[in-house]
């Protein structure tokens, strides 16, 4: 039986929905990344979690993992150009995540964004 999706975003979100996969997502459409610089940019995720999210992601083709075989052990993460053709739609989010923070900042609420990807 052919798995049945109602409307296309559920197939999108299947592959890149969640807490922290679309954070990953952004941060590495900037570039090569290594474990240990993901987990500084995403200060709250566990490395568990990071390592499934990862092996999640590299499964589903969107981000390539490349270990060097020395030691120590190093590895880089990066998009596919699968994961590249993402590039719009995370940046739409981020744009819009960043003028969502602008409007509530204007309506007296205190929060505040690190990272701006305007």
């Amino acid at each position: 039986m052919p798995k049945t999706y109602n409307i296309g975003v559920e197939a999108t979100m299947e592959i890149i929905g969640g807490k922290w996969k679309p954070i990953i997502l952004c941060h590495l459409r900037k570039g090569v990344m290594r474990t240990g610089e993901l987990r500084r940019a995403i200060p709250k995720i566990t490395q568990k979690m990071l390592t499934q999210q990862l092996r999640e992601l590299e499964a589903a083709g969107i981000v390539c993992r490349t270990v060097f075989q020395q030691v120590p052990p190093k590895v880089e993460y990066s998009l596919t150009d699968y994961g590249e053709s993402l590039e719009g739609i995370l940046h739409q989010l981020c744009v819009w995540g960043e003028e969502n923070v602008e409007r509530r900042q204007d309506c007296g609420e205190a929060v505040k964004l690190l990272q701006w990807d305007k």
